[in-house]
């Protein structure tokens, strides 16, 4: 299975587990206060990527890179927690799920200026179709949910605090696996919520047994799954385009919360949650030439455009262009998944000088390459 088609399967399952957090939280919440169950769900979600991390067995990020994947868990992880606990006593599980994701809008722009990812037309109309989306939910209401103003306010704030978290997350991900980011980060949440744990124990305590398993799903699925099958998805593509997709998030939590809590949808909330779909299926459209031309096309073994390794972390070499691949795929630079067929031929690998692997059948790199590698 292609790296594009891996990347779209984890979006999707962070997509639907975020969407039965934001009816989890609505439940949990009637007998948890805000700052407790963020503490409870990080803790849960820190020790089950913990285990996870210590197996993995990645490089710790440090300098810059640890910097902002600190910086993402505390507004991310802590922050968007606590906030979104709150805001969900005042809101119901589809209104809080659609202020939320206000966030894209915020992603996509400053994501198009200061990384470049630019303003493609299939995802400024699609997010414009989305966001139409949240527009009719909101006007049309969820028929029995509850609406405050200071659940919008809180509701407001949580966009914004997930929309600087992504944008952090997206800087941390050049040089830091998803893995590892995403448990720092939790970690970072964990610590950040620290205050909230002595009163976390004394109502866990009063729980019922449906609110631990709560709590527990909380730290399992939406925190240590999603956000790492998150961050291999925004690894991957443009932090725009991934935002664009978590517009379907409001139209499932609508469906969710009308079969589990029964906040019943109206018409338009249920024509909303259409629009939310269809702007995130344009979002993620490329027409058919351009896709041809990013996609990288297979050689027979041993001819001049097959990929080589430089030995240099994250770096592929296609017929002498560089690109840079992330950390986390310094060891599938000629071998593993994603890699062209010329890159795969039969035999094994053979150990070279700076510790890359390459087909003692491989073609040896242009001059000029070799001499840029020096």
């Amino acid at each position: 299975m292609s790296s594009k088609h891996l990347a779209t399967g984890a979006a999707l399952i962070t997509v639907l587990l975020w969407a039965c957090a934001f009816v989890v939280i609505r439940s949990v919440g009637e007998v948890l206060s805000p700052g407790a169950m963020a503490f409870a769900r990080l803790l849960v979600g820190s020790a089950s990527l913990g285990l996870f991390a210590l197996r993995y067995r990645r490089p710790f990020p440090r300098g810059r890179a640890l910097a902002f994947v600190i910086g993402y868990g505390v507004l991310w992880f802590a922050g968007y927690t606590v906030v979104l606990n709150w805001a969900e006593r005042h809101l119901d599980a589809g209104t809080a799920a659609l202020l939320v994701n206000i966030a894209p809008i915020l992603v996509a722009g400053v994501a198009g200026i200061v990384f470049h990812d630019g303003f493609p037309r299939p995802v400024i109309i699609g997010m414009l179709v989305a966001f139409a989306g949240v527009v009719v939910i909101t006007v049309g209401g969820t028929g029995s949910g509850a609406v405050d103003s200071l659940g919008i306010v809180l509701g407001v704030l949580t966009a914004v605090l997930y929309a600087a978290g992504v944008l952090m997350q997206k800087v941390a991900l050049r040089s830091v696996d998803a893995v590892t980011a995403t448990w720092v980060g939790c970690a970072a949440g964990l610590v950040a919520t620290l205050p909230f744990a002595p009163r976390a124990a004394g109502e866990l305590a009063d729980a019922s047994g449906g609110a631990i398993a709560g709590v527990v799903f909380l730290g399992i699925g939406p925190t240590a799954i999603a956000f790492t099958t998150w961050a291999y998805a925004l690894a991957r593509t443009d932090a725009g385009r991934m935002a664009a997709t978590t517009l379907c998030v409001p139209g499932l939590a609508v469906l969710l919360s009308w079969v589990t809590l029964g906040e019943v949808p109206t018409a338009l909330g249920l024509l909303g949650g259409a629009l939310c779909l269809s702007g995130v299926v344009i979002s993620r459209w490329k027409p058919r030439n351009q896709q041809s031309a990013t996609e990288p096309r297979s050689r027979a073994p041993g001819s001049a455009e097959c990929c080589f390794s430089t030995g240099n972390e994250g770096v592929e070499h296609h017929g002498g262009r560089r690109q840079n691949l992330g950390d986390q795929h310094s060891r599938h630079a000629v071998v593993g998944p994603g890699v062209p067929e010329c890159a795969q031929p039969a035999g094994p690998p053979v150990a070279v000088t700076g510790g890359a692997f390459v087909h003692p059948h491989a073609v040896p790199p242009p001059a000029s390459v070799e001499k840029d590698l020096r």
